[in-house]
């Protein structure tokens, strides 16, 4: 257990709306090894956000617990979670609407320092220049400025210094380079995992770009309307998908060579279920070509496969 950073059991996310309840996030579990990054990737709507928002207690889940260095942040309180927010810290999508317009970049890079009491005025000054410098921008320049002054790519660079001037032991990244010009999202992932091996970083990393989840991610979670479809390393997942809907996900993804004759996209047919009313059973099935009666009746649970990893399906694409 020593190795393992973020244990999340159980975990429930239910949201009340006009039409029902909606159940974001059904029971998903998964652990988070040290200096580890972890990927969920899925369609929009899957609850990969939402999972990373859980995490952070942004909100508090409906259910489940969720143990950060041994401490449970569900049923931590207000006092305690405070002190344990500086183990983990997040990157949201938008790297301009995720800054406060009104203050200077040194003032939003300082505000954590500030709220755990740490450092004087002088010292707090100086790890924020040290730090603007690490991602790459000019403190001579960058410090008394304001968020609209910059690109989204420098913005970016900015909430990747915020989150990291206490030094989290986590750090959970919602789509950090979807917002971002194709020209600068190499820039932000290079930093990143730069950033990773210098502060020895444990990562979450939220995607719906299958292509940048292969060069970033230790290990791949598939999500499909709030359960894990198939969990595992990188390169077994992306080379032998074990899941239908994993299968489906990976044929969609561009090669980058013209000369290369593109092979045949697995359309996945029908619509996505409505989350106030999701399918019996399996909640692919609705999609999936390989679909039976156990699908209808039968929830698939996640079990093993002789790779390592883990896939929730009754009819495996290779053999348990």
């Amino acid at each position: 257990m020593s190795d393992i950073l973020l244990d999340v059991r159980d975990l429930v996310v239910e949201f009340p709306t006009r039409k029902g309840l909606v159940q974001a996030v059904s029971g998903v579990t998964f652990q988070l090894n040290r200096g580890e990054t972890l990927a969920l990737v899925g369609e929009s709507g899957c609850g990969k956000s939402t999972t990373a928002r859980a995490v952070m207690q942004l909100p508090r889940p409906t259910s489940g617990s969720i143990v950060l260095d041994g401490d449970d942040l569900v049923a931590a309180g207000k006092r305690d979670l405070r002190r344990l927010r500086r183990k983990f810290q997040m990157i949201f999508q938008n790297p301009i609407a995720s800054l406060n317009p009104r203050k200077r970049i040194s003032d939003v890079i300082e505000k954590p320092l500030k709220i755990a009491g740490e450092l004087d005025a002088a010292k707090r000054r100086t790890a924020v220049m040290e730090l603007l410098e690490t991602v790459g921008l000019d403190p001579a320049v960058a410090m008394d400025k304001r968020p609209h002054e910059f690109s989204g790519g420098q913005c970016q660079r900015i909430s990747i210094a915020r989150a990291l001037i206490l030094e989290p032991d986590l750090l959970i990244c919602d789509e950090p380079v979807s917002a971002l010009d194709v020209s600068i999202q190499a820039q932000i992932l290079n930093l990143l995992e730069d950033m990773k091996q210098r502060y020895d970083l444990t990562m979450l990393f939220i995607s719906h770009d299958l292509a940048v989840v292969r060069n970033v991610a230790d290990r791949v979670a598939v999500m499909y309307l709030g359960r894990f479809c198939e969990v595992g390393r990188s390169e077994e997942l992306f080379d032998s998908p074990a899941h239908p809907y994993t299968r489906a996900l990976l044929s969609a993804i561009p090669v980058p060579d013209p000369t290369v004759k593109p092979k045949p996209i697995e359309m996945i047919q029908g619509d996505l279920p409505s989350p106030i009313s999701p399918p019996s059973g399996c909640r692919f099935r609705t999609r999936c070509p390989l679909a039976t009666d156990r699908c209808t009746s039968e929830v698939p649970e996640m079990r093993g496969l002789p790779d390592g990893r883990a896939v929730a399906c009754h009819h495996p694409l290779i053999g348990t």
